[in-house]
């Protein structure tokens, strides 16, 4: 038996500790493994029964994520059913498969401690880079440990990518490739503003979700510059879901609050607000108008088309890629402190159908 073997601590096994028990050739090994060249039933029974005790065929496998073999980029998302980041991993398999690289998805199911777990089981399969994506969870103990799996991931010859969210803060190896979030929604909400309406419903997301707090800043900041209160009544956070969007139309109609416009944190959230205004016999946009946020295939097929914010989202994900392969190779898009280039992609406004001046005020 090899002396490297002796301990569970020496590290993965290889072709040549194979040989060493098996008491044959590498080349034998080799033969038997790739299942190309005639062998006798013996030798392969006596390099099959090695190659089970010494775990080869999973070290093998750990040792190609790694970067012996193909390179392997992990992507984590809230929900593979999320319209909008399922378009940055679209452009994040795109770019890998373009590089021979492998791609694998994982979701966190909107768990910030699934998120931090997947994060670190990546790091110990060894993947040539995490990325993440969506916004990130306000809480100080959440972003410690980010940046504590940022650093492990770099001292394994990984990376960590974070998408669609702000930099971790202080000097962290992590790549961010982000939009200029806060800013479409100031963009949005000054479209709604022009045209007249000041009673606006404002859907912006998940209080904790720093996505929702961009946009809902973005908000103000717009109302502020046209010398509008803000109405902190007309701020209901919630999931990006439909459901949300209904729910919350729904309640504030009960409650008889009035409104003119409704501000959506997403397309979808938006989709839920239009189904809830058709179902109390209001009209969009005679009655009330509605924006979204994405600009995703569903905003041109609803009726009325959905005016919205453009997010590059399928680019971003190949600018993740991208920044992860120049770093491999070497090169980089420019660093941030603790060799984390950050990245920022405009984003614009859609005018469609879905938005037209008030006929009154509430």
């Amino acid at each position: 038996m090899s002396q490297r073997k002796a301990s569970a601590d020496a590290g993965p096994a290889t072709i040549r500790d194979v040989a060493e028990r098996a008491g044959v050739s590498v080349a034998s090994v080799s033969r038997v493994l790739s299942g190309n060249y005639p062998v006798s039933d013996d030798l392969r029974r006596r390099v099959m029964k090695v190659v089970r005790e010494l775990d080869y065929v999973t070290n093998a496998h750990a040792r190609s994520l790694a970067g012996g073999g193909t390179p392997t980029v992990a992507i984590l998302i809230n929900h593979i059913t999320g319209a909008a980041f399922a378009h940055v991993a679209k452009g994040v398999e795109g770019a890998a498969s373009l590089r021979g690289w492998l791609t694998l998805v994982g979701t966190t199911g909107d768990d910030p401690e699934r998120e931090l777990a997947l994060v670190n089981l990546m790091r110990q399969q060894g993947v040539a880079a995490v990325v993440l994506l969506g916004g990130a969870y306000d809480f100080e103990e959440y972003q410690l440990r980010m940046a504590r799996f940022a650093r492990s991931l770099d001292a394994a010859g990984s990376h960590l990518v974070l998408v669609g969210r702000p930099p971790l803060e202080g000097d962290v190896p992590a790549t961010t490739v982000d939009y200029d979030n806060e800013g479409g929604a100031y963009a949005m909400a000054s479209h709604l503003l022009s045209a007249g309406h000041r009673r606006v419903l404002v859907l912006p997301g998940p209080a904790e979700l720093t996505t929702a707090q961009g946009r809902l800043n973005g908000a103000r900041r717009a109302f502020e510059a046209y010398g509008v209160p803000f109405p902190p009544d007309m701020v209901h956070h919630g999931p990006y879901e439909f459901e949300h969007g209904l729910r919350a139309v729904e309640s504030v109609l009960r409650n008889g609050s009035l409104f003119t416009a409704i501000l959506a944190g997403t397309d979808v959230v938006a989709a839920g607000a239009m189904q809830a205004l058709r179902s109390a016999g209001l009209r969009v946009p005679e009655d009330v108008s509605v924006v979204g946020y994405d600009d995703i295939p569903l905003a041109s097929q609803l009726t009325p088309k959905l005016s919205t914010v453009h997010v590059p989202y399928e680019e971003m994900g190949r600018v993740a890629l991208r920044a992860v392969a120049d770093r491999r190779e070497g090169g980089g898009a420019g660093r941030r402190g603790g060799d984390g280039a950050h990245l920022v992609l405009g984003t614009h406004v859609v005018v469609r159908q879905s938005v037209r001046p008030p006929e009154r005020q509430g």
